[in-house]
């Protein structure tokens, strides 16, 4: 393991900025659980590659569960209740996916949290995201709960503006990152994923993205 995965004791927590925290190790616990329940998920409502309103393809495979999931396609980004590929709500969230949001920003400032969406995201080698702003939720400053599962990833968090240098951040099994009020709108991003074998995901990464749209 590189320096850099190796710089974060499991249990401990980094301050990203004023209202923004990486929580070292806070899913640990309850990850065989989020997988199994990713797993139910992904029967219901199965991985697909979403376009842009370009018209570009999304490397990132993605799914939602909740009241509301996130979706792109010519029409634009947006919120749906129906599942465009099913026709059918999205699965439910899960108990264990709210208990674990709920407690994180509670642990990181923002008691009361109640998510509407978990967008689940799968990244395997060689697949990132670029900087970019969650702006397709009314609520701005509620937070963004983020959890990583499976294979190690280096999170960049940056400013206001897509021109300010980002910072790297190691996240491994089990890390949560959570940011919200004045932090809320940083630009953040996803280093295109090392290749590699989890014994909990095999050769990929999921990431539960816990959004209030609302």
């Amino acid at each position: 393991m590189s320096d850099l995965f190796a710089s974060a004791a499991a249990g401990s927590g980094t301050a990203l900025g004023a209202q923004a925290y990486v929580l070292h190790g806070f899913a640990l616990a309850q990850a065989p659980t989020l997988l199994q329940d990713i797993a139910q998920i992904a029967a219901q409502a199965p991985f697909r590659q979403m376009r842009t309103p370009g018209g570009r393809l999304i490397r990132v495979a993605m799914t939602n569960c909740g009241e509301c999931g996130w979706v792109s396609d010519r029409r634009g980004y947006r919120y749906a209740t129906i599942d465009p590929d099913s026709g059918r709500p999205w699965p439910a969230m899960p108990a264990a996916f709210l208990q674990l949001a709920t407690a994180a920003a509670a642990k990181a400032g923002f008691p009361d949290y109640r998510p509407q969406a978990c967008l689940i995201n799968r990244y395997r080698a060689g697949v990132g995201m670029g900087l970019h702003q969650d702006r397709d939720e009314d609520d701005a400053v509620a937070p963004i709960v983020s959890v990583s599962l499976g294979l190690p990833a280096v999170f960049l968090w940056g400013g206001r503006t897509r021109q300010e240098r980002p910072r790297a951040f190691p996240l491994t099994h089990g890390d949560v990152v959570v940011w919200g009020g004045v932090d809320r709108m940083r630009f953040h991003g996803v280093r295109p994923l090392a290749s590699g074998c989890d014994p909990a995901t095999g050769d990929c990464r999921l990431n539960l993205t816990f959004r209030k749209v609302r």
